[in-house]
């Protein structure tokens, strides 16, 4: 038992059989393995496959580790098999059967001839590029085939998850598009006539790309995760998809607004003849409200009102057309920017008009005032005090009187309020020169 060899102390009965139970199990387990490899579904569609890319130079490979895998697991089943035989010849071995089986269970004592075509495109392994045979103790067999096994099934996995992830979803999109050129060209959303048209164009472009890539290159839309070393770890790279997915989205929701139209069309086109209508009518007042304040009112600027724009009308017959013709698509966009500059329209009518009458509003507001001080004058029994009547009836003619001059009605007006003011005894009304005003009632 103390001699020894290149495979270390000789082992004896028991350190045999335990060897030989474990290596059984390990056997039994790569046996397993490597049938659930060779059945795997990936697996048997990477060799039906029109393989191109990283794909193709990845299976390539595999299929040398794969075949590599089986060549070793055979070499390490007669290698077992040669084992359990020496130790089934006796039941107590001998010390001639015990060193040779440390030496074939412990040492390099299988040997791998590995035939050219087998070993090309297997991945390099500890050094071993060049070898057509290499001699491997168990153990380190089992730990070369894990490797093989391990990278030969990350690359089956990834292939099968891309072609069970994006192949199906892309088809349902596709599906989804086909739908949505029908309701797009039946409402005139056609490639070349509106931008969503071709849209669709260049999706159904990217689809059909994008499936005959995915179906011969899986590989290429596979993201390995970072610092997992399990085979399989990643996920399908579905970035051009769900960019696809979106701008088709984004399609549908252009059709659905052209379909609102086509709904609500004479609708908005009656809202729209009538919102020009009143900016129309609104600009007309304004043009005779101007008439009417250079002929009442004297020495004011008076903004010039512009005449409606024959644009609008214009493009409102234009829509019009459209409808009259089914062109929803080219209704939608402009009855949005009509809707948009007919708004702008009549609020500009609005403020012109109110520019306008500006000065008009200020001679109301001066009359007003006028007749609101004269009544509270009466009430305190002061209506007929000379100079106070005197101011009103001055003012009055000033306010009552064509063209009237504002500048100098509203002083007039201010004159009344003073002295209707200090009748009264209440302040001085802000804003009255007191010095001036004062002169004039001595004088007076």
């Amino acid at each position: 038992m103390g001699a020894t060899d290149p495979a270390g102390p000789v082992m004896d009965r028991d350190e045999v059989d335990r060897a030989l139970a474990r290596l059984g199990a390990e056997h039994e387990a790569i046996e397993t393995s490597l049938l659930a490899l060779q059945d795997h579904a990936g697996r048997r569609l990477l060799e039906g496959a029109q393989l191109t890319g990283v794909t193709e130079e990845r299976w390539a490979a595999a299929e040398a580790s794969i075949t590599l895998l089986w060549t070793y697991f055979d070499a390490y089943t007669d290698a077992l098999r040669s084992a359990r035989e020496i130790r089934s010849r006796r039941r107590w071995s001998s010390h001639e059967d015990l060193v040779e089986l440390t030496e074939l269970l412990r040492g390099e004592a299988v040997a791998v001839a590995g035939a050219a075509t087998a070993t090309a495109n297997a991945p390099t392994l500890h050094g071993t590029s060049g070898k057509l045979s290499r001699r491997f103790s168990l153990a380190a067999l089992v730990d070369v085939m894990n490797e093989l096994y391990a990278t030969s099934l990350d690359m089956v996995v990834a292939a099968d998850a891309v072609w069970s992830a994006l192949p199906a979803r892309i088809d349902l999109l596709a599906a989804e598009l086909q739908r949505t050129r029908k309701l797009a060209h039946s409402v005139g959303v056609r490639p070349g006539e509106h931008p969503a048209g071709d849209d669709l164009e260049r999706i159904t472009r990217t689809l059909t790309s994008l499936r005959e890539r995915v179906v011969s290159d899986p590989l290429a839309y596979w993201r390995p995760a970072q610092g997992s070393s399990a085979p399989g770890g990643g996920r399908p790279d579905t970035t051009v998809y769900d960019r696809e997915a979106r701008a088709l989205e984004e399609v549908r929701r252009e059709i659905d607004a052209v379909l609102t139209v086509r709904q609500d069309a004479e609708q908005r086109l009656v809202k729209l003849r009538d919102v020009l209508s009143r900016a129309d009518r609104t600009l007309a007042e304004a043009r005779s409200a101007r008439g009417e304040v250079l002929a009442k009112i004297a020495a004011t600027e008076v903004p010039v009102v512009s005449g409606p724009p024959t644009q609008l009308q214009e493009q409102l017959a234009t829509a019009a057309e459209y409808r009259r013709h089914a062109q929803w698509h080219r209704l939608s966009p402009l009855l949005e920017s009509l809707e948009e500059k007919a708004e702008d329209e009549l609020l500009r009518a609005r403020e012109s008009l109110t520019a306008v009458t500006a000065p008009l509003a200020v001679r109301a507001e001066l009359r007003g005032r006028l007749d609101a001080y004269r009544a509270k004058v009466a009430r305190h029994g002061l209506a007929e005090d000379p100079l106070l009547t005197e101011r009103y009836d001055a003012a009055r003619r000033m306010l009552w009187s064509a063209p009237c001059d504002l500048r100098v009605a509203e002083q007039a007006v201010l004159r009344y309020q003073q002295a209707a003011a200090e009748a009264l005894g209440a302040p001085r009304v802000p804003g009255q020169g007191g010095p001036a005003d004062r002169g004039v009632r001595e004088r007076e």
